[in-house]
């Protein structure tokens, strides 16, 4: 895996957004895919170093794919304040646009963990994503229910012992989608996977390993 650059920045509608983009080993920039990673909730000590994020971005890397994340408006080197999810949509909308016009990915994939799995649920459908992949989404705390599922590969990843994100809400939401995610359950995992990032790593490679072509 490889980071260019370590400290990048562009310009987004309330300042500055830091990204950090990493690429598997073996580049094939012809039929490069990236998936965009957005992070947990910012009050909340939330940001594109989480170590969820870290492991979804190492995971792509793995399975061939571009992975690029971002902080949201006042998360580290991006300017700005948290804005309840709407700033935040708009922040990932000006990552993408930079990720086709500089990167040009084969396929664009978009990803979060927490609060970054709703505002990635916000984003991917005008974002036109191939895929989706949504991890322990928070949909009693957040207005899930304004937004359907599409016919995209979507995987949901979900912790049986999730202190923080309701179990039997995360699988109350998918039975009312018209297309039904993949829903993976790790019995033993809390909200932030505490001894289970190995878990998590192995269930999307085994998930989406030999998709992705």
């Amino acid at each position: 895996m490889s980071e260019l650059p370590s400290n990048l920045s562009i310009k987004g509608p309330a300042g500055k957004i830091e990204i950090l983009v990493t690429s598997p080993q073996k580049l094939t920039p012809s039929n490069q895919s990236y998936a965009i990673i957005c992070h947990p909730h910012p009050l909340y000590g939330g940001s594109m170093n989480n170590k969820v994020v870290y492991i979804l971005a190492t995971t792509f890397n793995q399975l061939g794919v571009g992975a690029v994340r971002f902080n949201f408006r006042g998360v580290g080197q991006s300017t700005g304040q948290f804005d309840q999810g709407e700033g935040e949509t708009e922040d990932l909308y000006t990552v993408a646009e930079w990720v086709t016009s500089q990167l040009k990915p084969a396929q664009l994939w978009l990803a979060g963990f927490s609060f970054g799995s709703y505002v990635a649920l916000k984003g991917y459908e005008q974002l036109q994503a191939s895929r989706l992949l949504l991890v322990a989404p928070p949909v009693e705390r957040f207005n899930f229910a304004s937004w359907q599922l599409r016919q995209i590969p979507t995987l949901v990843i979900q912790g049986g012992k999730d202190e923080i994100v309701s179990p039997l809400a995360v699988s109350q939401w998918i039975a009312i989608q018209r297309y039904r995610p993949q829903l993976c359950w790790l019995d033993e995992a809390d909200h932030f996977f505490h001894g289970q990032l190995h878990q998590l790593r192995q269930t999307i490679i085994a998930t989406w390993g030999n998709q992705h072509d």
